[in-house]
């Protein structure tokens, strides 16, 4: 049997599921504030996985994602614990907004302080009752506004542990990304937990693929670390599909001038050195300027916004080692997830 596990004061047996409302501080009007959390205990001992989304307020696929997943019929089946925490910034989730009240980045305020500010102490929190009780996280993340992001991975790939899951999630590309200051992926590696972050969409916006991608992505990891039974025909379907590619490098190509853009490639698109990107032009249509690719790879992140400034950045590149290969996969990625096509693996209503 599992051993005692508690959030708080509030111990949750074995081959139990409970919402817990976790108090915070309130708001400067006195009212109440609470973070919900699930935890759901299967009958056998096993991992501890932390899945969280919303550490930026605005950032909402997770939610979504964290939804779906708590609502699989495989839950009641799970062996160790799930911690699913659809909404870790309240305070930045009720106003639609990426920071706290006090307008610091939840994101860099980790591993916080007791005596700090509302972000230090919310994180010195998080990491007390929550993240240190886990044995594995995956944090659910989206581009900022007016941004999208192709699905991805990020993580730290020279560790052993963390590359397994990495390459288990099946997104359709990694990045081995460096560790941030005040991330909770810093704080998390600093206590030798293998940590996932999932990124994919735009904030304040649902994106169907990006939710499928990530609540498939999710049970591939429970399956990878024990926590679900792996059936003989997905351990051959897996066996069978390409490696994730790990992407070589990456960078941000920015507007050459100020006006109106006008993007002529898709996220997750193919394209090679030389090709023609888009376009900026002045509202009248004079003095355009062609922006064509400096390298050959995929585009994992865009703006969707037209209005630039000279300087911001509008294309994010991804380069491989062998980009044909990458291709494939993403074709693979994009033709599996196509709401079009199926259900998806929570049977939900696509969301168009």
């Amino acid at each position: 049997m599992n051993p005692e596990f508690s959030i708080g004061n509030r111990v949750i047996a074995p081959n139990s599921r409970e919402i817990i409302n976790f108090p915070l501080p309130p708001l400067s009007t006195h009212s109440d504030l609470h973070m919900p959390i699930h935890v759901i205990r299967g009958k056998r001992n096993g991992p501890c996985l932390l899945v969280c989304a919303a550490l930026h307020g605005d950032e909402i696929n997770g939610i979504e994602i964290i939804r779906r997943l708590v609502g699989l019929k495989a839950m009641a089946q799970i062996r160790g614990t799930l911690i699913a925490i659809p909404i870790v910034n309240v305070y930045g989730f009720i106003h639609m907004s990426r920071y706290l009240p006090d307008r610091r980045d939840l994101n860099r305020s980790f591993p916080g302080s007791d005596k700090g500010s509302l972000a230090a102490r919310l994180a010195n929190l998080f990491m007390q009752e929550i993240v240190s009780k886990s044995t594995h996280g995956i944090d659910l993340h989206t581009a900022a506004v007016h941004r999208d992001n192709f699905p991805q991975i990020r993580a730290c790939l020279t560790h052993e542990p963390t590359m397994k899951i990495a390459e288990a999630f099946q997104a359709p590309l990694i990045i081995d990304a460096s560790l941030r200051p005040g991330t909770i992926r810093e704080a998390a590696v600093a206590l030798g937990i293998p940590w996932l972050v999932y990124e994919a969409g735009e904030a304040l916006r649902f994106d169907e693929v990006s939710i499928r991608a990530g609540v498939r992505g999710i049970v591939n990891v429970m399956r990878e670390i024990g926590m679900l039974t792996q059936s003989k025909s997905r351990k051959s379907s897996r066996a069978t599909k390409p490696t994730t590619p790990v992407v070589q490098s990456n960078f941000w190509i920015r507007a050459p001038q100020s006006g109106i853009l006008r993007l002529t490639v898709k996220l997750g698109g193919y394209v090679k050195k030389g090709d023609t990107l888009g376009y900026i032009a002045d509202p009248y249509g004079s003095n355009q300027t062609s922006i064509t690719a400096p390298n050959t790879g995929i585009i994992i992140g865009r703006t969707n916004l037209p209005l630039v400034h000279e300087g911001d950045a509008i294309i994010h590149l991804a380069r491989f080692k062998n980009s044909d290969d990458a291709s494939e996969m993403v074709d693979i990625f994009q033709s599996e997830l196509d709401p079009a096509e199926t259900m998806g693996l929570s049977g939900s209503t696509p969301i168009v």
